[in-house]
């Protein structure tokens, strides 16, 4: 059992990349697509003015925390369904699936229409401005409808990655995002006979698209899937069992972290107004920037948990790193974009003065901790993708919660370090959760986890 770093654990033979880029490549391509929809929402709403823009990212911030118990079904069907197709189980390989759809079904349902009864006051606790607020509620208050639709999209997203067929996903999703963009241009500006809904037009544009993805997705599975077992039985109990483990695990884990991306945008709002909507410009610049990272981390899941399940665990740790490696050097470039050229990206989403000029120094600083980004998310990926959930879940809370946000808070609302300090902050905190997570991965529990 291997517990160092050698240079043939870094990087990947010819045959073993062509095998990541092969996975990464059309998760990049779905993952893209949202970003371009992500990118595409912000310069429409940027359009209605600075209180919309900075209503739309506080609303979405808010949704990806009311989503996280069901964002992480994604993880856990991934790296049951890749444990299965690593052991052969062919017949068995999509019972997570089916576990997934069915909780996404029993738990979104209700969920959705008690946040949905409760988005005003929610609101109201985020922002102190009064035109966030009113751009703000009722965004969020559509956004809400989708929840179920967002946890069935989610157990199929790692389904498909799982089972090393990614294309599906990517077709999915970027059909689902090129009908949210068309909505968005209908809905916000008010087209084709529609009332202008300004910033709940990207609530409801959102939504439906959705549930368009969710059609979709149960299309290609029933052509597909159903010699894997796709909606041929009700899931195991075992099954089921093992699925609510594990996305309780990793949706706990989100939950955090998207309460902790919440709690971001309040420390920007307690800076100030300009800072809100730069913060928000800003995230969705680095999430392109990242794409390569992410689509790299599901597919190192994907590819640990099938060498897991054929019994080769040295295999498995041998993939974590490389994947690791290309990733990082994968990421230098939108890193180098960043870095020199701010003002540039940031004027393609906003013309306020006010705003690029907060803006430019922490997205400089966010280019810069791309590497580091690009390490922390692969080998977090390949722990859950071994079903070391738990782990996970656990150092990411502290790292988020114990050190970063407090300090952001201290330096930047407290110390009156601004914007360009709490970014400072981050890129510390993405050197921390780097070396967090190579060190759990170095040190080799997640051999023995259960899935």
């Amino acid at each position: 059992m291997k517990v160092g770093i050698g240079l043939r654990d870094i990087w990947p033979e010819r045959i073993r990349l062509r095998s990541i880029v092969s996975l990464s490549l059309p998760i990049m391509g779905g993952m893209m697509s949202q970003n371009l929809l992500n990118l595409a929402d912000t310069a429409m709403v940027g359009r209605l003015g600075a209180s919309e823009l900075a209503a739309v990212g506080m609303g979405g911030v808010a949704t990806f925390l009311a989503f996280a118990f069901l964002l992480g079904l994604s993880p856990a069907v991934q790296a049951m369904a890749a444990r299965r197709l690593g052991e052969g189980r062919r017949a068995d390989v999509a019972q997570p699936l089916n576990a997934g759809l069915m909780m996404a079904l029993l738990v979104g349902v209700p969920l959705g229409a008690m946040l949905y009864l409760v988005s005003d006051r929610a609101f109201a606790l985020l922002s102190d401005d009064p035109a966030v607020v009113t751009a703000g509620i009722p965004y969020l208050k559509l956004r809400m409808l989708s929840v179920a639709g967002v946890g069935i999209n989610f157990s199929f997203r790692g389904y498909w990655n799982g089972v090393h067929r990614p294309s599906r996903y990517m077709i999915t999703l970027a059909s689902m995002n090129l009908i949210n963009i068309l909505l968005n241009y209908i809905f916000i500006f008010g087209h084709a006979g529609c009332p202008a809904m300004g910033a709940a037009g990207a609530g409801l544009a959102s939504t439906v698209a959705t549930y368009c993805g969710s059609l979709l997705y149960l299309f290609i599975g029933l052509g597909q899937s159903r010699r894997q077992g796709f909606l041929k039985a009700l899931p195991a109990r075992t099954a089921v069992g093992t699925l609510a483990r594990l996305a309780l695990a990793s949706g706990v884990q989100t939950a955090f972290y998207a309460a902790g991306a919440t709690m971001l945008f309040w420390i920007a709002g307690r800076i100030g107004t300009a800072e809100l909507a730069a913060a928000n410009v800003i995230i969705n610049l680095v999430l392109v920037g990242v794409l390569p990272a992410m689509g790299m981390g599901l597919a190192a899941a994907s590819l640990v948990g099938k060498s897991l399940g054929r019994g080769d665990d040295d295999d498995a740790y041998r993939w974590g790193w490389e994947v690791a490696a290309v990733a990082a050097i994968a990421l230098s470039i939108p890193a180098g974009l960043l870095v020199m050229r701010p003002g540039l990206w940031l004027g393609l989403f906003t013309s306020a003065s006010e705003v690029l000029a907060v803006g430019r120094v922490p997205l400089q600083l966010s280019g810069a901790g791309l590497p580091l980004e690009a390490v922390a998310l692969v080998l977090m990926n390949a722990l859950m993708g071994a079903g070391d959930n738990t782990r996970v879940m656990r150092w990411s809370i502290i790292c988020q919660w114990v050190f970063f946000l407090p300090l952001a808070y201290l330096v930047g609302p407290w110390l009156g370090g601004g914007l360009t300090g709490v970014w400072t902050v981050q890129l510390f905190y993405r050197f921390v959760t780097a070396v967090v997570f190579a060190s759990l991965w170095m040190r080799g529990r997640w051999r023995k986890a259960v899935v």
